[in-house]
């Protein structure tokens, strides 16, 4: 179990760094809860992009619906972090959630309008997150407020993504103007602030992944052209200071 957790770990440091930072900043006891949801997560976040092809890309995601179904029967994943996913079982719904919402990234289609983007942004980074509290013993009535963070921070880092998706041919949306984003950002920060205070002790924690999305949000909302390469990146000091910070006194 050790090992398997430790490859979960090693996964989410190669794969999705800022996460592993955040979850180093983490209390130790807390991080082995963590580690099997993000290495999942970050799994069935690739898996639209492992093919050109959609049907393929979606056959991946199957794959991972399957195998997160099967963890409640006490199957493992055949895969090199299978047997680290065990303590995720309880809370496989979440992430069967985030992989059938990905779906929609393994096709070029954007989304029709912004609702269509927030309800994508709540039921992949809004259920990680939630699966993340839960995890850490979050009561239920908290599963609202931590779902709008999720998506709030779910949308700073889509909009981070931005023109590299665009570069793509997958922008989320067509023709999104600099008022669009502002407008977007805007509501990404209320959506964090109905969720940053509303969890208590250990789970606290499982909104650090968050750290940055304030500081992105409110750069796309003021920036000229919040999609110029770098607009949104925070200098490494900003980064460590601001890990450091809500480690300590909450976000």
């Amino acid at each position: 179990m050790a090992a398997s957790l430790h490859a979960a770990a090693e996964a989410v440091r190669r794969g999705d760094p800022d996460r592993f930072a955040a979850t180093m900043a983490t209390a130790a006891p807390l991080r082995d809860r963590l580690w099997p949801l993000y290495a999942a997560n970050l799994e069935i976040a690739r898996a639209p992009w492992a093919s050109a092809e959609p049907m393929v890309a979606e056959m991946r995601l199957q794959w991972w619906i399957d195998a997160l179904d099967g963890l409640s029967e006490g199957r493992e994943p055949p895969h090199e972090i299978g047997a680290g996913l065990r303590p995720v079982a309880p809370h496989a719904r979440h992430l069967i959630a985030v992989a059938e919402a990905r779906r929609a990234d393994c096709w070029p289609d954007p989304f029709a309008d912004t609702s269509a983007l927030w309800a994508y942004l709540d039921q992949t980074a809004g259920a990680l997150y939630w699966a993340a509290a839960e995890a850490l013993g979050a009561a239920p009535e908290a599963e609202t407020g931590v779902r709008s963070f999720g998506a709030g921070a779910g949308l700073a880092a889509l909009l981070k993504a931005w023109p590299e998706l665009t570069a793509r041919n997958r922008p989320p949306l067509v023709g999104l103007a600099p008022d669009g984003v502002r407008a977007l950002a805007q509501e990404g920060l209320a959506r964090l602030n109905a969720g940053r205070r509303v969890l208590k002790g250990d789970a606290r924690a499982a909104l650090l992944p968050g750290w940055q999305a304030r500081a992105q949000l409110e750069r796309a909302r003021i920036s000229p052209d919040p999609f110029a390469p770098g607009a949104l990146d925070l200098s490494e000091f900003s980064r460590r200071t601001g890990l450091l910070r809500a480690a300590f006194f909450g976000l």
